[in-house]
């Protein structure tokens, strides 16, 4: 099986890919390419760079659709992710091909890292719904006109930003946790596994997820980490690593 989602992962090989902002595809100033650790004549890719106006323009777009995504309801967001899980784990096979080749991960670890995302959702979603969504009513301290209840509410706009080491894992992992409390995702991916982040925004779309509500820019971090990291159209940043966010 492997073998065989390998040979999907190699026809991805030295495509061309673009940001994704407001469910359109968008090139960037310039491009990029990306070759694989275990053999610099395969090209993984070529990528759209992107600049501080695309960034702009990503949380634009994530500003507008983040309160219908919140009001569709926390029952149909975990719909929409359940249905990314489930997308994942079909397509594991072919994704840890990918992510073999531009990170140069073992077989195993590959497969036990794609797995381990569709993992994640499942747990997030089921943890959830085990909480009643994190609605629970509190002490009144006595009182019975005092009615006060402990409520998660989203932020509006999250910024993620993933590591090359465990590119799927360290992206899907907060975006879905973002976007299951009713945020919407500016996601830029380490630049050495963009194909890799190109494929989560794939999984989203796929799943159901609306037009501006998960947008992928590609580029570096003196342009589009800076951008995500000062914009104040930014509600929150999750990374992993030594990122300096001030």
């Amino acid at each position: 099986l492997f073998e065989e989602g390998l040979e999907g992962a190699r026809a991805r090989l030295g495509g061309y890919h673009r940001n994704v902002i407001d469910g359109a595809e968008r090139d960037g100033d310039g491009t990029f390419e990306v070759r694989s650790p275990i053999d610099a004549e395969i090209l993984v890719g070529t990528f759209a760079r992107g600049i501080r106006d695309d960034v702009q323009d990503a949380i634009a777009a994530a500003r507008r659709a983040q309160p219908a995504w919140f009001h569709l309801g926390w029952e149909r967001r975990l719909a929409i992710l359940r249905n990314a899980a489930e997308l994942i784990s079909e397509r594991l096979m072919e994704y840890a091909g990918v992510m073999a080749y531009e990170v140069g991960k073992t077989r195993m670890e590959a497969l036990g890292e794609v797995e381990e995302v569709a993992d994640l959702i499942r747990y997030y979603a089921k943890t959830a719904e085990d909480n009643a969504y994190y609605d629970h009513e509190m002490d009144n301290l006595g009182d019975p006109a005092v009615h006060t209840r402990s409520i998660l509410r989203p932020h509006g706009v999250f910024a993620v930003i993933s590591p090359f080491n465990f590119p799927m894992a360290l992206s899907a992992g907060p975006s879905a946790a973002a976007l299951m409390a009713g945020n919407a995702v500016v996601f830029k991916p380490a630049s050495v596994s963009a194909l890799t982040g190109v494929i989560l925004a794939e999984v989203y779309r796929d799943a159901g997820v609306p037009d501006g509500v998960f947008n992928l820019v590609m580029g570096p971090g003196s342009t589009v980490g800076e951008e995500l990291q000062e914009n104040p159209g930014i509600d929150g940043i999750v990374f992993t690593g030594s990122y300096d966010v001030g």
